[in-house]
């Protein structure tokens, strides 16, 4: 598996990205990613676990319900004590929230990224969509 090192960007609010094939396999590269940029901004913990948990769940939907090849994780604080985790694909299908079977193995990731965030969406881009959520997030040193 490859995958392009996370670059953080010196212009705007603090972010990182990183491309990835959109493969199941790639999920545990995401989790890494989340913790490693969390760390470096004095983030872990509590933040920390929501935040590999959100990113394994929106990739695995990506993987699970469109057509994409390689998908972009990006990491973000667009404003202080808050951490937006975005994950890209190449479909124009709305994510939903759905009821899952009580024995069903899946179908519950939207819910759990619902419960672990402050909220979530999706923007429609002319070649896809981005499917994000946002978790409040405080420094170590933060009361």
């Amino acid at each position: 598996m490859t995958m392009t090192v996370a670059q953080p960007h010196a212009t705007g609010a603090s972010h990182y990205t990183a491309e990835m094939p959109c493969v199941r396999e790639s999920a545990s590269c995401a989790r890494a990613l989340i913790s490693s940029v969390l760390a470096v901004w004095g983030m872990d913990g509590d933040v920390a676990d929501r935040g590999k948990l959100i990113v394994t769940e929106l990739l695995a939907n990506a993987v699970e319900h469109t057509e994409t090849t390689v998908t972009k994780i990006r990491v973000e604080r667009p404003v202080d004590r808050t951490v937006r985790i975005e994950v890209s694909d190449l479909s124009h299908n709305a994510p939903h929230l759905k009821a899952a079977d009580p024995g069903a193995e899946s179908g519950r990731g939207l819910r759990l990224v619902a419960a672990m965030s402050l909220r979530w969406g999706y923007d429609y881009h002319p070649w896809g969509k981005v499917t994000w959520a946002e978790v409040e997030a405080r420094a170590r040193n933060e009361p």
